[in-house]
């Protein structure tokens, strides 16, 4: 029971902290618009222009507060609720004198909700001919109610509590005490509060110190890559198993997409690491806080590419030692425990993943049931997590390609929770961690919840379950065997996947081989090595990209060699396989 309250409890917080987050995150583009404009043409900007300047009041006080308010309403009653949301947020900002972003985050949920009351008390009593003589003055006759209320009571409350909070930042800031908020930041970015923490707490705080001081070091706090970067980094040198494989890539996917959620499942496997993430985050806002960084706008995602083209001109350096200050303390405390720890968990990742998985559902009394028992019906997959941006869109796309790989119909969308809709021919795929709060969204959805959106057994199961088969005949979702190879496999004793500075879709394809062997029972050696490192026996079966072949053949011209167009996708190493056991 205490563990069903702490869970709803968590849903509660994750719900409230998606709902701030997502009147922000739809308009970023916005606020890097309003940062952008800033950078350039301010009198201490790279390409100073008093006209174009003229933009940038208007632009803070009026254009980005409306959009959040017009946000805000949509997100609780559709257009309706967004043309209202914005009618009230309009009396927040004329009756204030400070950018009204954490006004519109309250306006715009209000004039929703109201409107969506008042249509469900009155839209059935409606004469018929009348409906839209109705529902355009409802709106507008409940807009103006709201911005009056506004103007007069939420307005100068609002107005109140902001510069309380900036008296709060500001004294935290003359303390020195910044880094210390990532003592909370750290773990609550692992627990899913990322975009709630960023976008619905600290982006309406930075924004209104932007417009101050030009800067702010509170759009560096949550958006930091340093702490990620370090885990993954020590997993990529002392990890074990699919999590070394595997992080290289997710590296990549984490510094330069900026898709912090993919390394949450490397923290969660191992909860010390929570250590190696809250030492990064202190490390890193420490040496922003020293040298003074800040960015002039959110840096959305949370790549080092949108850190830097939000920094402001001769600040990058105090930016980039704050990230790699981060990346090193994170590194090394990352690299004591995976070091220090040689149990099973930290060896293997997939076997982590699953038995992180099946100790959570045992907890909530569904062991064993994978959600993959029925899914007759099913037209639509949708994969759901906080922002519906990011991993999720990662996820989708790895399961659509499989989906028309196997010839199926379903089609493969993502969306954020707040944006589910209810349909018993939906099957929505989330985080374990989001999972509650997805079914509450959509109870009468299909739902599989997995830990990690880019890397998961679960795919090849769902493709598996749609299709009628076997799921252990269809753990690689490609195309049938080819015929055999014109090469002579008889003294093959081992498998080498080649690859240039561009390792990814080694690191990918040696996953796919390592499932057709396991499926075929073939205990042969696999590794995937550097083109420059390449050495290979008579024995040797040397597999690469047709780009890189000759140079392969060069190197090791004994070997057997195999071109392929891709080596994630090729049809051909279901054949080379076939061959093996054939004279196995």
């Amino acid at each position: 029971m205490e563990q069903t309250q702490q869970t709803s409890l968590k849903a509660k917080v994750q719900k409230l902290g998606s709902t701030l987050s997502s009147m922000v995150m739809p308009n970023i583009g916005a606020l890097i618009a309003w940062g952008v404009l800033t950078a350039l043409f301010i009198p201490d900007g790279y390409l100073p222009n008093e006209s174009f300047a003229s933009m940038v009041g208007p632009m803070l006080t009026y254009l980005i507060p409306l959009l959040v308010g017009y946000t805000g309403g949509k997100v609780i009653a559709g257009e309706r609720g967004a043309v209202v949301g914005a009618i009230a947020t309009m009396g927040v900002i004329v009756g204030t004198d400070i950018p009204m972003i954490m006004g519109a985050m309250i306006m715009g949920p209000l004039g929703g909700f109201v409107i969506k009351k008042f249509d469900g008390l009155f839209q059935n009593k409606i004469k018929t001919g009348f409906e839209m003589l109705v529902n355009n003055f409802s709106a507008g006759l409940i807009g103006f109610a709201l911005a009056l209320v506004g103007f007069q009571a939420i307005g100068p409350v609002v107005d109140r509590l902001t510069q309380v909070m900036a008296a709060g930042v500001e004294t935290i800031l003359n303390a020195q005490l910044i880094p210390l908020t990532n003592i909370f930041i750290e773990p609550a970015k692992i627990l899913f509060l990322n975009n709630a923490i960023n976008h619905g707490i600290l982006t309406p705080l930075g924004t209104e110190q932007v417009s101050e001081t030009g800067r702010s070091i509170l759009f560096l706090l949550e958006a930091n890559p340093g702490p990620g970067l370090g885990v993954l980094l020590a997993f990529t040198l002392f990890g074990k198993g699919s999590a070394k494989s595997t992080a290289p890539g997710a590296m990549i996917i984490h510094f330069l997409g900026g898709i912090h959620e993919i390394y949450f499942p490397y923290v969660m496997m191992k909860p010390l690491l929570f250590l190696a993430v809250i030492s990064g985050g202190v490390s890193g806002s420490f040496v922003f806080q020293l040298l003074g960084a800040g960015l002039r706008a959110p840096a959305s995602p949370g790549s080092i590419i949108a850190i830097l083209a939000m920094t402001p001109m001769g600040s990058y350096l105090p930016v980039i030692l704050g990230v790699l200050a981060g990346a090193v303390a994170s590194f090394a405390v990352a690299t004591v425990i995976l070091k220090a720890d040689s149990k099973e968990t930290v060896d293997n990742f997939e076997e982590s993943v699953k038995a992180t998985q099946a100790a959570k559902l045992s907890a909530k009394g569904s062991a064993g049931q994978t959600g993959l028992t029925n899914m007759t019906g099913i037209q639509h997959i949708v994969f759901a997590c906080d922002a519906g941006m990011g991993s999720s869109a990662m996820g989708a796309s790895i399961l659509r390609k499989k989906i028309n790989a196997a010839g199926l119909p379903q089609d493969v969308t993502n969306r954020a929770i707040n944006n589910l809709t209810d349909a018993a021919n939906t099957l929505i795929v989330t985080q374990e961690e989001l999972k509650e709060r997805a079914q509450q969204k959509a109870p009468n959805a299909t739902f599989v919840a997995i830990e990690n959106f880019l890397n998961s057994p679960k795919y090849d199961e769902i493709v598996a379950t749609l299709s009628g088969t076997n799921p252990k005949e269809a753990v690689v979702a490609i195309p049938a065997p080819t015929p055999a190879l014109d090469l002579d496999f008889s003294n093959i004793s081992e498998i080498v996947l080649v690859h240039d500075d561009r390792k990814g879709s080694a690191t990918m394809g040696q996953k796919v081989v390592e499932r057709i062997l396991e499926r075929e029972a073939l205990d042969i050696p696999l590794r995937k090595v550097h083109i420059n490192e390449l050495q290979a026996s008579p024995q040797t079966l040397v597999i690469s990209k047709n780009s890189l072949t000759q140079a392969a053949r060069q190197k090791v011209p004994a070997a057997v060699h195999l071109s392929v167009d891709s080596l994630i996708t090729t049809p051909k190493y279901e054949s080379v396989v076939a061959n093996l056991k054939a004279i196995a």
